[in-house]
């Protein structure tokens, strides 16, 4: 007997068929939908804030979210990293250029020059995230170091005592996760409008 002609042993091709649809279907379902909605349900009921961007909004009106850095450049604002994404949340990305690169060396070279004559500090006490842009280009965040060396410009620029800015960023200071994961840092952000709310 013929084992491979034998029509009750080899299945036809029509219900090989129907069954990788059939799983292909069950698969999209579960996985595809189930999970997902099951997934945006317990983000929206655990965590409502950060499943909906972390959006910070005031009287009706979305000023941004905390977790995306926007490209501050007037005196009067604190300044956040550079991005090599020009800000840009559907483009995030870093450079992608080796610390070897010359073209990071100059970049690097060309922002350290700029922050120094416009903070009037030396060279020396830049902190790296200010000449430097981060992995996602859109780090909301900066160092405190890289806060406290902008506060001198930042008061004079709203007519402001040095030290009531300077207070305003030792609040507005992050310490680090359980007192030792990462360094203290500042929202750039949420430091500008407490500054805004503050005049």
């Amino acid at each position: 007997m013929n084992i491979e002609n034998n029509p009750l042993i080899q299945p036809s091709a029509a219900s090989l068929a129907r069954a990788s649809l059939g799983l292909t279907a069950i698969a999209l379902g579960l996985c595809g939908l189930l999970y997902s909605a099951a997934a945006a349900g317990l983000g929206q009921a655990l965590f409502p804030d950060q499943a909906n961007g972390s959006m910070i909004v005031e009287n009706d009106r979305i000023l941004g979210s905390s977790l995306v850095a926007q490209p501050f450049a007037q005196a009067k604002y604190f300044h956040p990293r550079p991005s090599a994404a020009n800000y840009d949340p559907m483009a995030m990305a870093g450079s992608n250029l080796a610390r070897t690169n010359p073209e990071l060396h100059k970049a690097v070279e060309e922002r350290l020059k700029r922050i120094a004559a416009q903070e009037q500090v030396a060279e020396e006490r830049i902190p790296a995230d200010l000449v430097t842009a981060s992995g996602s280009g859109i780090d909301p965040e900066i160092s405190a170091a890289s806060a406290l060396i902008q506060v001198r410009r930042v008061a004079e620029a709203r007519h402001l005592p040095e030290q009531a800015v300077l207070d305003l960023v030792q609040q507005q200071t992050i310490q680090p996760d359980w007192g030792v994961l990462g360094k203290a840092r500042v929202n750039v952000l949420e430091l500008n409008l407490a500054l805004d709310r503050m005049q």
